[in-house]
């Protein structure tokens, strides 16, 4: 067995392994390991039940835990994905929101098991960290105000 010295463990309701398996079909370097069921009867399962799944979004190694309902995800955590055009933004964007997820602000969504992620496009990034304060200013402001982040608006703003 290979276990990874750190990895990110992210608690689920029940369905760890319907998540897993949306990442690995949604994000490139992404993909199922193993599923582990419980070798008895816990809190919110019983034995046989999928209690963890190891699998990698984009590289990272997590396991979701089948923990039940006590604890729920925020944005105190978050997957942030770094974009390089308007077509693969949208193409992440609009499979977390299409699939049961729900829009929030600044290129932030969820997905429907309640993971919070920044789909954030480098020329964003490269905007508000520019040594062009003026600029850097105009393109935070430009996106201050928007859900998914639209890149010519951006670098519209930039350029003034």
């Amino acid at each position: 067995m290979n276990i990874a010295k750190n990895t990110i463990c992210l608690w689920y309701d029940n369905d760890a392994e319907g998540a897993a398996r949306f990442y690995a079909e949604t994000f490139p370097d992404s993909s199922i390991g193993a599923v582990h069921r419980a070798p008895g009867d816990y809190p919110s399962g019983k034995e046989g039940d999928v209690l963890t799944v190891e699998f990698t979004v984009m590289g990272v190694a997590c396991v979701g835990l089948n923990g039940g309902p006590t604890f729920k995800h925020n944005e105190a955590f978050s997957f942030q994905v770094a974009t390089e055009d308007q077509d693969e933004t949208d193409r992440y964007w609009n499979a977390i929101v299409g699939n049961g997820g729900q829009e929030s602000e600044c290129g932030w969504c969820k997905d429907k098991w309640g993971i919070s992620w920044q789909i954030t496009p480098i020329v964003l990034t490269k905007a508000y960290t520019s040594p062009d304060r003026a600029a850097a200013k105009r393109a935070f402001d430009a996106m201050m105000p928007m859900k998914k982040i639209d890149i010519s608006t951006i670098e519209a703003a930039f350029r003034g």
